[in-house]
């Protein structure tokens, strides 16, 4: 185990097992339509291949980047005026975040989404979702995991871009934060 991580809050088989049922549930809700993947980067990157790899549907797949965050806090504000959104109109999309924390960015995302786009229909599949009230009212069609609020890393998650790459979600030691 890294020495940052105070404890294995999900482990690998635990991750595995679950993309497995959301993939099939996710697969039955879409089984007759062509669906577009919109991955929001960099936190839904491993989260999103590992996913779509169980789904054997004709599907596309965009990717876009936002963040909220600095450090272990949400910053307050989402800045999409540099996104460009593909072409969605009259598409069946479905939007894939890390985690559902504050609600700020996929409540931006939606809005941005549903105003610029018009898509056919719109769902928010997150790995994880945080117990705790929102700043934006904002939820997930499909979710991974519910998890306390604390801060994790890993499976794509990070904190000052590190530990992405870690194959379990951990919960960050204190003794980490401000390194």
């Amino acid at each position: 185990m890294e020495k940052n991580v105070q404890r294995v809050l999900i482990p690998t088989p635990d991750i595995r097992k679950r993309l497995d049922e959301l993939a099939q549930q996710i697969q039955q809700d879409y089984r007759d339509k062509e669906l577009t993947v919109l991955a929001v980067l960099n936190g839904s990157l491993i989260f999103a291949a590992d996913l779509l790899r169980r789904i054997p549907l004709k599907l596309k797949l965009d990717c876009i980047s936002a963040s909220s965050y600095h450090g272990t806090e949400s910053s307050g504000t989402v800045d999409l005026n540099r996104i460009a959104f593909p072409n969605l109109e009259g598409r069946h999309v479905l939007l894939l975040d890390d985690i559902l924390d504050t609600g700020l960015t996929l409540a931006a995302i939606k809005e941005k989404l549903l105003k610029e786009s018009s898509p056919l229909s719109l769902k928010l599949c997150v790995l994880l979702r945080k117990i705790k009230p929102r700043v934006r009212p904002v939820d997930a069609d499909y979710v991974g995991f519910e998890i306390a609020d604390e801060f994790v890393i890993g499976y794509g998650l990070d904190y000052r871009e590190q530990y992405r790459n870690l194959p379990y979600i951990g919960v960050l030691a204190d003794s980490a934060k401000g390194e």
